[in-house]
């Protein structure tokens, strides 16, 4: 599988293909297009989260007022419980992130 061949057009929803599934794991495909949190709204995930931007780029925000820019090549590493958004993701073409979430 090509993680950039085959990506959905733009929509008002990201699109989010499940790759695989453990136990332990899962790995995700994540395409936006210019989509964002809700306001208001936080991710508190009871998993650990690695998120690596393939193409495009997105801001996260945290809850404690930090920001992370990432473009394409760029990771991050989320631990479980920190309280986070997408502020934002490029709206000149889709944002893909591979996501992977883990215990």
């Amino acid at each position: 599988m090509n993680l950039l061949a085959d990506l959905p057009a733009a929509r008002s929803a990201e699109e989010t293909t499940l790759l695989q599934q453990g136990t332990q794991v899962r790995i995700e495909r994540i395409v936006s297009h210019g989509q964002s949190s809700p306001p208001g709204f936080w991710y508190d995930q009871p998993d650990h989260e690695w998120v690596l931007v393939l193409k495009g780029h997105g801001v996260i925000e945290f809850a404690d007022g930090r920001t992370v820019t990432l473009a394409a090549g760029d990771t991050l590493a989320i631990p479980a419980g920190t309280r986070h958004r997408v502020a934002a993701t490029a709206t000149d073409g889709p944002t893909v992130w591979l996501a992977v979430f883990h215990r």
